[in-house]
């Protein structure tokens, strides 16, 4: 297709788009971009036009688009049945997988979104205690779930612990339900689970929240306390599951919570999360076990998916090899470092934050440690930086580089040189 034929192809889809879909997009990305093809490290969009990928499907494509392994083990599924409402051997393999990998998983229950995972698990957490509340951290983000858009971002932050709605349609009585803490506060978070201990069923994290990671200590006090009294601890790894390490950040954190949510990477690319964690908690899924009156109904047309799982199962295979993680973080250790130069160099008020698999530019100085040291960000900068990025094929989400296997010397010189090309033209306003 010629270029002009091409780029009036993209103008009638996005067209057709604003047209059928509100505010013409599927609610996640801009409206102005329609993917046509992933490969490796890279996409196309509908014009032709090739970006390095950092966006990643907003983190799935851990090892990169149409991995041939991925590809295969779909392809040998599909002719056997693509869902079946019931058991299939590779739900149940992909399971054992995760009790094998994961410090906190005794069992597994599958679902189809984050969301759903984050939901499961906090209901399961206030069944196992008997208890309605739930302690999430401001700025942490746990799906869409009326509780988990409590505090979320909040343009005028509340005072702890009342939490402020993130969207229109949640009842106000979700406030009373959820108590906010702040991020990397350890006294003030514990002050706060006790002072609430007889009313907690369960507290929620991100154990690397957004960006930011734990500070020393952080995660291992949340863990101390909730142990002396009892109260689930639930580690949010939708994202960081399967790519901080094979066991997840509580392994690279070296911290087991009770339960813990996994999702993207576990799927290979297809609608797939999970809850796992201790079998006692895990029981209130199984009637039998805990009665009619303690037992959590969850039913999920598309749970366990053999087609999801197979994707997963070889995911993870790749993920096992040797080598795989040391990859991934030399690769993000290079733009990271390559970042902070030119940032350095150009004298412009920024730092780059995050873990080498997962990070991002934040456009101020001072020490980011929680939701609200991010507040005093340049947006309009970083909104900036990103469509320069954009303009020299370098594709990422408003507030996130996600890094895979796949990128390689060819992505990171590509990156690298725009990157150091959009701030020197910030600088020279």
């Amino acid at each position: 297709m010629a270029d002009g034929s091409r780029a009036d192809g993209a103008r009638e889809l996005v067209e057709l788009a604003h047209r059928v879909l509100p505010a013409g997009n599927f609610g996640n990305f801009a409206s102005d971009i329609v993917i046509r093809e992933g490969r490796g490290g890279r996409v196309w969009d509908v014009t032709g036009k090739e970006y390095v990928d950092f966006l990643l499907g907003s983190g799935p494509m851990f090892i990169g688009h149409s991995h041939p392994d991925v590809v295969e083990a779909v392809l040998k599924q599909v002719p056997l049945g693509t869902t079946f409402f019931a058991n299939s051997e590779p739900g149940i393999r992909l399971a054992a997988e995760i009790v094998d990998a994961l410090p906190c998983a005794e069992q597994v229950r599958f679902m189809s979104s984050g969301t759903e995972a984050d939901l499961y698990a906090m209901r399961v957490a206030r069944a196992f205690r008997g208890r309605d509340k739930i302690l999430k951290f401001e700025g942490g983000y746990h799906g869409m779930s009326d509780w988990s858009l409590m505090s979320l971002a909040p343009k005028k932050p509340g005072n702890f612990p009342r939490g402020v709605p993130d969207s229109a349609g949640i009842p106000k009585s979700v406030q009373d339900e959820v108590i906010v803490a702040p991020f990397n506060d350890l006294e003030a978070a514990v002050a706060l689970i006790r002072a609430h201990e007889d009313e907690l069923g369960g507290v929620i994290v991100e154990p690397f929240q957004r960006l930011i990671p734990p500070k020393p200590g952080f995660l291992e006090g949340l863990r101390a306390v909730t142990a002396e009294l009892g109260i689930p601890l639930i580690f949010d790894e939708v994202v960081t599951g399967f790519r901080f390490a094979y066991g997840g950040a509580q392994s690279y954190y070296g911290v087991t919570p009770d339960l813990c949510t996994l999702g993207k990477i576990i799927g290979g690319g297809f609608p797939l999360s999970a809850v796992a964690g201790r079998a006692d908690i895990m029981a209130h899924f199984d009637k039998a076990k805990v009665g009619e009156d303690r037992f959590l109904v969850n039913i999920g047309t598309l749970s366990g998916n053999p087609v999801a799982s197979v994707a997963g199962l070889a995911t993870l295979a790749v993920l096992k090899r040797p080598g795989a993680y040391e990859k991934a973080f030399a690769t993000g250790e290079r733009l990271m470092a390559g970042f902070s130069t030119a940032i350095r160099e150009a004298g412009l008020p920024a730092q780059v934050v995050g873990v080498p698999p997962l990070f991002d530019v934040v456009w101020c100085a001072g020490d980011i440690k929680d939701y609200r040291s991010t507040l005093g960000a340049d947006a309009a900068l970083q909104k900036r930086v990103n469509g320069r990025l954009r303009e020299a094929g370098i594709l990422k989400g408003d507030s996130k580089f996600y890094v895979s296997l796949a990128h390689d010397e060819a992505d990171i010189a590509q990156t690298l040189e725009a990157f150091t090309a959009a701030v020197k033209a910030e600088a020279r306003g």
